[in-house]
């Protein structure tokens, strides 16, 4: 259904952008909170979390995915390489260019955030009936359709 064409039909219907917005935004920072090291700033969490996911990338292409400019994206690798979770190497076929990638630290480390925040949503959706539940893997499909839009 096109936005231009949606009308809420009841009053429930109405709040429903409002309620879905805060709510995600409350479960995000509830998750945020089970950080495993919180000497480490959540855009270096961010930057490693892309590189687990995409894999090696130029600064450049790092930069671009967390949709920072380069410059505070070399700080971030900086940053990322005194913690011992990522590293540099040269690029194969362009002289002026890095590779960054996970370290088997950061990689340990990424594990551990998910882990931390998993277990703790685990043990929130365990308080929940099983129809509760049912709802929620229903939604989490919706969102995540929703986001990839």
């Amino acid at each position: 259904m096109r936005y231009a064409n949606y009308v809420a039909e009841s009053d429930a219907e109405r709040g429903l952008a409002s309620r879905l917005r805060l709510a995600v935004v409350r479960l995000t920072r509830r998750l945020r909170a089970q950080r495993v090291n919180s000497a480490i700033s959540l855009t270096q969490v961010s930057a490693l979390s892309t590189l687990h996911k995409c894999g090696p990338l130029t600064p450049g292409e790092l930069a671009a995915k967390e949709g920072v400019q380069p410059p505070s994206m070399t700080r971030v690798i900086a940053a990322l390489e005194e913690f011992g979770f990522a590293t540099r190497r040269p690029h194969p076929t362009d002289g002026r260019q890095a590779i960054v990638e996970l370290t088997d630290a950061g990689l340990a480390y990424i594990d551990e955030e998910v882990s931390a925040r998993e277990a703790w949503l685990d043990k929130r959706l365990a308080e929940l009936t099983p129809e509760d539940r049912a709802v929620l893997s229903r939604a989490a499909e919706i969102i995540d359709r929703m986001a990839g839009q």
